[in-house]
């Protein structure tokens, strides 16, 4: 009988001590939902606090603001096409985003400038913008004139400018005009070129390439992240990451 009573005995141990770990498992589930529910109510904070300390609606080609700005966040920083950093950079970070999506813009002026001024200043890191167009209609021709703005060297100042300048998402504020003014304040020296390349199939068909791209990994919403580096076997799509820090992080991680 003796026996049998510590066997039973042994058994409801096992069974409490799994009970408890499908308890700290659910615990842990209902902690890391209740954080993305948070972050995202934050980052939609954040958006709304961008946009009431600009003072407008934005999407003003009459008043575009912010060069000086992204001029001093880029100052010194290599751009090859729509990727900011040295060619050479262990980690690549990739960005899918589209210009018009305001969780877009709060990310690029509250979270990813850490990012930019540490890991890849210092050639840690860089990043890679690719367009992924979930919006609408008008963020294709917007994404198309970016890259044809990294054609000429200015991609991330253009990138940075449209958003600081970014209206209200399918509102019809993507004219010809308002792109041609972010081209100009960024920088774009040759704007018949530029106007020439934006329009072009090749730039539109990457604009295309990049959206399937992201939706090959996976992602479903904007902005999404992905990081590929000596630390990791391949492209890795990265969960939704609440900080700079957490950037920097996962950089360090992917550097192996």
């Amino acid at each position: 009988m003796s026996g049998r009573r510590d066997r039973e005995a042994r058994r409801e141990e096992r069974l409490e001590r799994e009970a408890q770990a499908d308890a700290d498992e659910r615990r842990q589930r209902m902690i890391k939902v209740a954080s993305a529910a948070v972050f995202l109510a934050i980052v939609a904070v954040a958006v709304l606090i961008v946009i009431s300390q600009s003072g407008s609606s934005g999407g003003d080609a009459e008043n575009v603001q912010g060069e000086a700005d992204v001029e001093r966040l880029l100052d010194g920083i290599p751009q090859q096409g729509t990727v900011l950093g040295q060619a050479g950079a262990p980690v690549e970070l990739r960005e899918f985003a589209d210009l018009q999506c305001p969780f877009c813009k709060a990310y690029s002026e509250e979270v990813l400038p850490q990012v930019i001024e540490n890991q890849v200043r210092n050639g840690e890191a860089k990043i890679s913008f690719r367009n992924f167009t979930i919006i609408g209609p008008e963020s294709t021709p917007a994404g198309a004139a970016a890259i044809a703005a990294g054609e000429q060297g200015r991609g991330w100042d253009y990138i940075e400018l449209f958003y600081r300048n970014q209206g209200a998402e399918g509102s019809g504020y993507v004219t010809d005009e308002f792109l041609t003014a972010i081209a100009k304040g960024a920088g774009v020296k040759d704007l018949a070129q530029w106007n020439k390349d934006r329009k072009s199939k090749a730039v539109l068909r990457e604009v295309e390439e990049t959206t399937a791209e992201a939706e090959r990994l996976g992602f479903g919403g904007t902005p999404s992240f992905a990081i590929e580096g000596p630390g990791t076997s391949s492209l890795k799509a990265l969960s939704p990451l609440e900080s700079s820090e957490e950037f920097e992080a996962a950089i360090a991680e992917a550097a192996g």
